[in-house]
């Protein structure tokens, strides 16, 4: 190798090595501004006591309820504010409790407080009267889940294409027709010492479903018998979607005779 050409090699390593240590010197610049702009500090507003949800913005605006702290910028929570005047107008729609910072996202308007405050999208609140039984009265409270039993009449005509069917005889099945509904208000009395009748129909029920289970639950409430059953809390399950007749009722479990013996009568039960 000749002297020109282990020249060029050096600068060209001399090069690199700069332009390593230039690129070095840059990440830990920016590295060490980003942390630092992290560690600064800055002012927000801090629970003094528990905020209670339906709580005004205004009452918190003149009362004791907040107190400023000092904070590192990466510390803040999303929607801290840093003026009470934020709050104007707004009302809390989730608690912020003691020493906890105040954001916006807790804080709603009017129009959202109270069950507004859980519905969005395609969600709907649903009023379902009916009697202590149907509703669970005394049981349900608000924040459970039920499932929606129905039975309804119907005739092999309603599932034939055109109608084609000459049968019209009625017939009727059951079956849960809408599962895990949210309880956003449970019927008015209940508890142990007060006095439900199994009659009584002065009970309503506020139910969270979506547009489209609006339609069924209303349909099943016009057009069949129906009740609520209580979701377990623990781990809830659903097993496999069914339909009951009179025959599966009455046939569940039976050997081939005692279904003759349902079906033709006496005289063929006997095998």
């Amino acid at each position: 190798m000749n002297t020109t050409n282990r020249l060029w090699h050096v600068a060209a390593a001399i090069g690199l090595a700069l332009l390593a240590v230039l690129l070095t010197t840059f990440y830990v610049t920016n590295y060490k501004r980003h942390v630092q702009h992290g560690e600064s500090q800055v002012t927000v507003l801090v629970a003094a006591k528990d905020v209670p949800v339906d709580t005004q913005g205004a009452e918190l605006i003149s009362g004791t309820w907040l107190t400023k702290e000092t904070v590192a910028r990466r510390q803040v929570v999303p929607g801290a504010i840093a003026s009470p005047d934020q709050l104007r107008g707004l009302i809390a729609t989730q608690p912020t409790f003691a020493g906890e910072q105040v954001t916006t996202r807790r804080f709603g308007t009017q129009a959202q407080q109270g069950l507004r405050s859980q519905l969005e999208g395609t969600q709907r609140a649903f009023q379902v009267p009916g009697d202590a039984n149907q509703l669970l009265a005394g049981t349900l409270r608000d924040g459970d889940r039920v499932d929606l039993v129905a039975n309804l009449k119907y005739k092999f005509v309603n599932f034939r294409a055109g109608n084609s069917s000459t049968n019209t005889d009625d017939l009727v099945a059951s079956r849960v027709v809408l599962k895990n509904l949210l309880v956003l208000r449970a019927p008015g009395g209940g508890g142990p010492t007060s006095k439900i009748t199994p009659n009584d129909t002065s009970f309503s029920v506020v139910l969270q479903v979506t547009d489209a289970q609006s339609q069924k639950l209303f349909f099943v409430m016009k057009n069949g018998d129906w009740s609520l059953q209580l979701r377990p809390v623990i781990n809830p399950q659903d097993s496999p979607s069914t339909v009951e007749t009179v025959g599966s009722v009455l046939g569940d479990g039976l050997h081939q005779g005692q279904i003759d013996q349902l079906v033709f009568g006496t005289g063929r039960g006997s095998r």
